[in-house]
């Protein structure tokens, strides 16, 4: 599957496969067991095992991570099914339950923060413009690395967008270029260097983007968890859902092929419910004077 497959979601399978191996080992006494012999037993087990057996030292485990290991497993026992190497699927009966997360995000005044401060180290100010970039565009870390210059287009109304394709889905992505993204993007157009490589933006990998985007968030004093993903969630909400652009443009330049998704990502704030019911509020209002006119 390595052909088909992405190198994360690999490693993904692989962290599950050591999981399988450590609990055959730990209650079992082997490394190894007959497809026959999976029962629904297994299944509770290894959910449990997952839970309390961290992989890595001092790294346990939460509830979605479980539920992760468990979903894998369970697509390759139901490949086993449907090749009839075993008569019944030890899954059935088992519900894996996902709790929905609280996606965070940036504020206005949070973000501000970061677009503002100008970082006298050279990797802390590049993560810093990578990653206001992915707020004003919505692009996931592997995808702004990966951008080339090709995929900068005009668009029909004159302004330049960004035509790509998503990595991780492969799902066609088009997003018009706002005013701090496209200053971002031509700061690295331009840069003496860049003819040496391919892509726009020098690579860093994701654990360094990472590491900076802790120190990024410590000296502008934001207590979040940070990661890259951040930004994604602040182009949904902040950038664009709070602004009053409609959903389904968002999950169009989010690349998402089911609107459910999308959801996930930008959240109702109470800024824009106070927003929209404002403006409902007004047109009641202006509803009721017409109606009170009329009546005299």
């Amino acid at each position: 599957m390595k052909v088909v497959l992405k190198k994360g979601t690999m490693k993904n399978y692989f962290t599950t496969e050591k999981y399988l191996k450590n609990f055959l080992k730990m209650s079992y006494h082997k490394d190894d067991l007959l497809l026959k012999d999976l029962t629904y037993e297994f299944i509770t087990a290894f959910e449990f095992f997952v839970r309390t057996h961290a992989v890595k030292k001092n790294d346990p485990c939460a509830n979605n991570g479980t539920m992760k290991h468990l979903e894998r497993l369970k697509k390759i026992v139901a490949w086993a099914v449907k090749n009839e190497w075993i008569d019944k699927n030890p899954f059935i009966g088992f519900q894996l339950k996902f709790k929905r997360s609280e996606r965070d995000f940036l504020q206005v005044n949070e973000l501000a923060a970061i677009e503002a401060h100008e970082f006298d180290n050279p990797m802390l100010q590049k993560v810093r413009d990578f990653f206001v970039f992915s707020c004003y565009t919505g692009l996931a870390y592997i995808d702004v690395t990966e951008l080339k210059p090709q995929n900068i287009i005009g668009g029909i109304d004159g302004t330049k967008w960004i035509k790509t394709s998503r990595a991780k889905t492969d799902t066609s992505v088009n997003v018009p270029l706002l005013k701090p993204a496209l200053i971002i993007l031509e700061k690295y157009l331009s840069e003496k260097e860049r003819p040496i490589r391919e892509t726009i933006f020098p690579w860093i990998s994701n654990q360094e983007i990472n590491r900076s985007l802790k120190i990024i968030a410590e000296v502008c004093s934001i207590k979040k968890h940070f990661t890259f993903h951040l930004a994604r969630h602040t182009f949904a909400t902040t950038v664009t859902l709070i602004n009053g652009v409609p959903i389904e443009s968002i999950s169009k330049m989010l690349g998402h092929t089911k609107l459910s998704t999308t959801m996930i990502y930008a959240k109702v704030t109470q800024s824009k419910i106070g927003s929209d019911m404002q403006i409902l509020q007004n047109k009641l209002d202006a509803l009721n004077s017409n109606t009170k006119m009329k009546a005299v």
